[in-house]
């Protein structure tokens, strides 16, 4: 197949890999011309994803994935079409749909009859059907359904292991008719392998849902889930931590029964995912009250951390705070919605002096991100840690001299590594 696909992101870039290795002739379709002439070198634009770097060389020389900036002329010769571009969303999370709008006019542009096109972007449930298909056909004077096929087949990898969740989850396709499904179903069989997966209830592999609204919903849902299993988890939680209860034991305990999976507490909720989507989902469906509910207690959870570190250790006023990690979680460099900024702020409104330290990050990329860049070794009053990157779990009072207080906000950390004349505070365990 000639396939093409637009957004050479953390999603697109590995996609357009996958289907490349998999023996078709990819065009990778970018607005970025760095991007592009680095794809066309054979070097990966962004750092931190498993196998890519080799993958990418490999498939580049063996002249199966072009990048360009000419997606017109890419659809205009493919079969396939594959849409991952971002969804931007406001502070808010409410989508703004113009770089989604504009890559689908670019897409209908060069759009030949007898194409399959495939969103995998989340989108809010109604979006294929009621916003991109007219979108298309208005555009490209074709009919969909008829002259053309359209699914939606949401991403569902997390990023640094894309190639291996592509195997590991099943491929949720739901088309805007029958035969839009049968044919995105067809491809994604063609383009993926899948591990066994025993624990399923059917064999992995591509799962048809029905329809366009029933994958987005899917999408929605599963993320959904997570954000209020964490804002439950979070509560029990607080209450442990003021009722001398030790919650992680106890969230351990209800775990060994099958039918509870109460997710880890922790301080912040970042990522382009778990903080957005669920608000996605509440803008089809305002009255969900649980999921507002959720959406606040997590958002919330910053000053609730910080409020008990100045509890603990009294005015934090002047004091010098060291926050390690600046990123959403360990071992990503991405600091979209992260709980970095909301804690910055509660500590700046208490009158602290804020430091931000982060291995994947330069003071200088640091300092553009608004933050005064710490040093490993510098001294400090406090220490909050805020992503669970792999070198914090053995950070300790030699790595950070004159701390007299650690609040450890992703459970990496123990007393021991601090030693008797640091108060170590931990989300859900009492002081």
């Amino acid at each position: 197949m000639q396939i093409t696909v637009v957004g050479m992101g953390k999603i697109g870039l590995p996609l357009a890999v996958q289907y490349a290795r998999k023996g078709h002739d990819v065009f990778g379709s970018d607005i970025n011309p760095q991007t592009v002439d680095l794809i066309n070198l054979g070097l990966e634009p962004f750092p931190g994803e498993a196998h890519l770097a080799d993958y990418l060389s490999e498939v580049v020389k063996a002249g199966k994935l072009e990048a360009t900036l000419d997606t017109r002329s890419a659809v205009s010769n493919s079969d396939v079409v594959v849409i991952v571009v971002p969804l931007f969303v406001d502070s808010d999370a409410i989508p703004e749909f113009s770089a989604m709008d504009l890559a689908t006019k670019s897409v209908a542009e060069g759009l030949q009859p007898g194409t399959l096109v495939s969103y995998e972007t989340t989108l809010p449930v109604g979006t294929t059907r009621n916003r991109l298909v007219p979108l298309l056909e208005s555009v490209s004077g074709l009919t969909a359904g008829s002259d053309f096929q359209v699914v939606f087949s949401p991403e569902r990898v997390l990023t640094g292991r894309v190639f291996a969740d592509l195997r590991r989850y099943p491929k949720l396709v739901g088309g805007i008719d029958s035969e839009s499904e049968k044919r995105g179903a067809d491809f994604y069989s063609e383009v993926l392998d899948f591990d066994e997966r025993p624990d399923l209830a059917r064999p992995n592999g591509v799962w048809s849902l029905g329809s366009a609204e029933a994958a987005e919903l899917a999408k929605l849902a599963e993320i959904t889930y997570r954000d209020v299993n964490i804002a439950l988890a979070n509560q029990f939680a607080n209450f442990a931590e003021r009722s001398g209860i030790d919650f992680p034991a106890v969230a351990e305990a209800c775990n060994s029964q099958p039918y509870s999976h109460i997710h880890n507490a922790g301080i912040a909720v970042g990522g382009h995912c778990i903080p957005v989507y669920p608000r996605l989902y509440l803008w089809n469906d305002p009255s969900a009250t649980v999921v507002h509910a959720a959406r606040a207690a997590n958002a919330g959870m910053p000053e609730v951390v910080v409020a008990r570190v100045e509890s603990e250790f009294g005015s934090l006023n002047g004091k010098k705070v060291a926050i390690l990690g600046a990123a959403y979680r360990g071992g990503v460099k991405e600091t979209a919605f992260s709980g970095v900024f909301a804690i910055v702020d509660a500590l700046l409104a208490r009158g602290a002096q804020v430091v931000v330290h982060d291995p994947l990050y330069s003071d200088s990329e640091l300092t553009e991100l608004g933050f005064v860049p710490h040093q490993k070794g510098e001294s400090a009053d406090l220490l909050i840690l805020q992503a669970d990157h792999e070198e914090y779990k053995d950070w300790n009072s030699e790595d950070s001299p004159g701390v007299r207080l650690v609040m450890d906000g992703r459970g990496i950390s123990s007393p021991q590594q601090w030693g008797d004349g640091v108060k170590f505070l931990s989300i859900g365990r009492p002081s």
